[in-house]
């Protein structure tokens, strides 16, 4: 007999009336987790449990018994407590923020932030690594800056998987349910209390989705759940793992994420004008806003793309294309087939959508490209890594030189709450006051961390190095126990690391280009450094390979192994099933990070800034985040950005460089100590990582950033666009195919320029055209002489262009244009003209195949 049929179901929620009733709204906001009298609120009604529930407050709540929650209520340091925290998060809630005292004109504007995974907190585990915390840190900083966003992503059931070690050291893994009735979610219902629900159908699949939501502050996160009764087996599955199964299931994901999203909201009644697509998972997104505008206002794909594409912002984060998602025509032609036809669209005309050149029918859809051709802002999330994607995707505007490629950068950052120490926090607000916190991106607020005196500074590292040194004892013994260690070998656990010697720690992703083993490549030099009976040296390493990356699970099992030699036995371990828990231990206590990729493979990496904001010090490979961030005096580069062909080599150089930097350089600026005991050189560098790191690498200062740099000239653009009933839209399509009709007769006849071979330093040089406009006029065209320095092999490096006036008209629908060029830099120079169209009121447009060079 199948039972489910007959099943009635119901929730059971924790009963908190009266004064203790604020308990409920605090856990149910994640405010909690980044203000640390909230924390200590809940670690103060049970510390064991707190610690046994993953530190999440719903499922605590719920198990703590009536009695227990009397005896809190009769306690009246607790209930003070509990009040003063309560009048926090209603303080919080109603403060005036940045951006209403910065952008309060943008009162209309709304942005709807897209990302595959969250790392808001280690009890809700929906997040794999640095992709998913940058998201969760991105929505805590848009609440701190009272930016109007909503966040949206997927709820899995099992989210990423937990790791554990056996014995040889070979990662393992298990997926726990997640209880979302025990987590700090809400089930989004109707007037009428029915849950809302969205359905999807495409090819051969029709699922609905529930939507559920997490408050964080001010900011709403809805995640859409397939985990329905009314489901297939196969379709409840699309939301059960995070990074798992094949294409098809990926796709189904990404649908889900993307079209399904939009649904969501317009379900709940929020109408995004901005959607920021965090990586292409979420590109779909662009079409189904597109397909309702059309539904909408009765408009064509050409006129809707306009308005659409101007109110889509696009973050990659990968510098390589194998880490970006390519699907087959075949699976997009199972899924897209009705869907495209909706859209007006041909199958060529869909497929080229994802492709780099759309006639080139090798080429597989690829979503980055889907997104970088609906998003009228992309970026990269470093300045380097701006640089790498612009090569990667430079065939997507074919005729534009490198630097205006219209793909920039915003460096990544961390919210600065929730990664410092309570220790680190208390000392900056006794010395720097409270504008450190309600500014974070204000250099002067930073710059009085001199004032802190040296032994206060270096007590509080010294206190949280203990502290990290304690919860790895504690965590490897849990591990040997686990694995059935002896009684001997669980005592040793109690001794390893040193909580008075230098620490170094290596933690994210076991990728193989992360290179986690390049510290073990001499393992008898490696050995001395470490057990320098002067000046030891320890290191914790922790990170989670992918299930189905056997190569960086036998990283992990190397260091493992090499941990267990007894000449290793108390200075290497490694703390298994890598989390925001780990992480926060890990960044807050180490006095080095070490980072060790290939150039330029990293696109940005984030660990190393929640280090400095500790007061830990960063010895890094010059990639990523680093480049930027690097300035000698407040850490250590391995190398000087070389990038060799063969990487075994590379290996050699720079692992031999690790052993130099820490035997010359970093173990003796920590060990050189004063009298009273204080390492004054060491504790300067400190000062300077603080100063010099903490107001850049914020999410705070990144969020500003995206704000005033993409989202309010995105919300203005698309305002302009569908201002007196789309006319502008509307005008803009029908120009462009007008322009895109006539535009092969456009030439560019004779370019001229009044120079003699040698031209003296601030010169300046007349430059002439003819060009030939068809059946343009004269205002549809922007004439321009592009110029520069010229490299070795004669390209223009850096150029700039300058726009040269109408002369006169030569007949024949041919006219005269003339302008200069400044010589404000020595050496050989060149120049080019070009023609591209222009609208009267938008000015030059750039589209491929429609800039002509001469």
């Amino acid at each position: 007999m199948d039972f489910s049929k007959m099943l009635h179901t119901f929730s059971v929620v924790p009963s908190l009336s009266g004064d203790l009733s604020p308990l409920q709204r605090i856990a149910y906001n994640l405010w909690w987790c980044w203000e640390p009298d909230a924390i200590n609120l809940f670690r103060r009604m049970d510390a064991d449990l707190w610690q046994a529930t993953r530190h999440n407050p719903v499922e605590m709540l719920g198990i703590l018994q009536q009695t227990t929650l009397e005896t809190l209520q009769s306690d009246e340091g607790f209930m003070a407590h509990l009040k003063m925290v309560d009048e926090k998060l209603d303080d919080y809630l109603q403060e005036k923020t940045w951006f209403q005292k910065n952008a309060d004109g943008h009162s209309t504007m709304k942005v709807a932030y897209f990302s595959m995974e969250y790392g808001l907190h280690e009890s809700i585990p929906i997040y794999s690594g640095g992709l998913g915390i940058l998201a969760g840190d991105h929505l805590k900083s848009a609440s701190d800056l009272g930016i109007p966003l909503v966040g949206v992503g997927l709820l899995y059931r099992q989210g990423y998987f937990r790791q554990y070690l056996n014995n040889e050291g070979w990662q393992q893994e298990y997926y726990p349910e997640n209880d979302f009735y025990n987590l700090p979610l809400v089930l989004e219902r109707d007037d009428s209390g029915t849950p809302h629900t969205i359905e999807l159908e495409f090819g051969p699949r029709k699922f609905l989705a529930r939507i559920w939501r997490v408050q964080v502050g001010r900011v709403p996160l809805y995640l859409l759940d397939t985990n329905l009764e009314e489901n297939s087996p196969e379709d409840r599955l699309i939301t059960a793992k995070l990074y798992f199964g094949d294409q098809e299931m990926r796709m189904l994901q990404e649908i889900l994420l993307g079209i399904g999203g939009i649904r969501a909201l317009r379900t709940m009644g929020i109408l995004p004008n901005i959607c920021h697509m965090n990586e292409g998972h979420a590109a779909f997104l662009a079409l189904e806003r597109i397909r309702l505008l059309m539904e909408r206002r009765d408009v064509d794909f050409s006129e809707a793309r306009e308005i659409v594409r101007a109110g889509n912002v696009f973050t990659t984060h990968t510098p390589v294309e194998a880490g970006i998602d390519h699907f087959p025509e075949s699976l997009l032609e199972k899924y897209f087939g009705r869907y495209y036809h909706s859209l007006g669209l041909s199958s060529n005309e869909f497929f080229g959508l994802g492709r780099q050149n759309p006639k080139n029918h090798q080429e597989s859809f690829c979503m980055a490209v889907l997104a970088l051709k609906l998003a009228s802002h992309a970026n990269g999330v470093s300045q380097l890594h701006g640089e790498v994607s612009r090569k990667m995707w430079r065939n997507i505007w074919p005729e534009l030189p490198d630097e205006q490629l219209p793909l920039t950068y915003v460096t990544n950052g961390v919210h600065t709450r929730t990664w410092m120490s309570y220790q680190m926090s208390s000392l900056l607000v006794r010395y720097l006051g409270n504008r450190w916190r309600d500014d974070p991106a204000d250099h002067g607020a930073w710059r009085r961390i001199a004032r802190i005196p040296d032994a206060e500074l270096w007590r509080t590292q010294q206190s949280c190095r203990e502290k990290l040194v304690d919860f790895a004892r504690k965590r490897l013994k849990q591990q040997l126990v686990k694995v059935g260690a002896t009684l001997k070998e669980i005592s040793i656990a109690e001794e390893v690391l040193d909580p008075e010697v230098l620490t170094i720690g290596f933690a994210r992703r076991f990728a193989t280009y992360k290179r986690g083993t390049l510290l073990l490549r001499d393992l008898d030099r490696l050995a001395r450094i470490l057990n320098n009976p002067e000046m030891p040296v320890q290191i914790i390493f922790a990170g989670k390979a992918h299930p189905q990356d056997h190569e960086g699970k036998e990283l992990i099992r190397q260091i493992v192994q090499v941990s267990h030699q007894e000449r290793f036995r108390h200075r290497i371990v490694f703390i298994e099933d890598y989390d925001m828990e780990v992480a926060r231990h890990l960044v807050q206590g180490v006095d080095v990070w070490l980072n060790t990729p290939l150039r330029p493979m990293e696109a940005s990496g984030t660990s190393g800034m929640k280090v400095a904001f500790n007061g830990g010090l960063n010895m890094s490979v010059l990639d990523g985040w680093w480049c930027e961030g690097y300035q000698r005096n407040n850490g250590w580069a391995i190398g000087k950005g070389e990038v060799y062909e063969d990487t075994e080599y590379q290996n050699q150089v720079e692992g031999r460089a690790v052993y130099d930097l820490l035997e010359k350089e970093v173990v003796p600026h920590f060990y050189e100590r004063g009298s009273d005991g204080i390492p004054r050189a060491w504790v300067g560098t400190m000062k300077a990582s603080l100063q010099s790191l903490c107001p850049v690498f914020s999410t705070e200062r990144m969020v500003q950033e995206y704000t005033t740099t993409t989202y309010i000239p995105s919300y203005a653009q698309w305002n302009r666009l569908v201002a007196d009933d789309l006319a502008l839209a509307l005008d803009l399509a029908r120009w462009k195919e007008r322009i895109f009709k006539a535009w092969p007769q456009v030439r560019i006849e004779h370019a001229e320029a009044q120079v003699s071979e040698a031209v003296a330093v601030g010169s300046s040089i007349p430059i002439g055209a003819r060009v030939a406009l068809g059946e343009l006029e004269l205002d549809e065209v922007a004439v321009e002489g592009y110029f520069g320095v010229l490299d070795s092999t004669g390209v223009i490096q850096g150029g700039e262009s300058v726009t040269l006036e109408h002369v006169s008209a030569l007949g024949n629908a041919v006219h005269q244009f003339a302008g200069r060029i400044e010589c404000r830099f020595c050496g050989r120079h060149g120049f080019m003209l070009r023609v591209m169209p222009r609208h009267k009121l938008l000015g030059p447009i750039y589209e491929p195949g429609y800039l002509l060079w001469g």
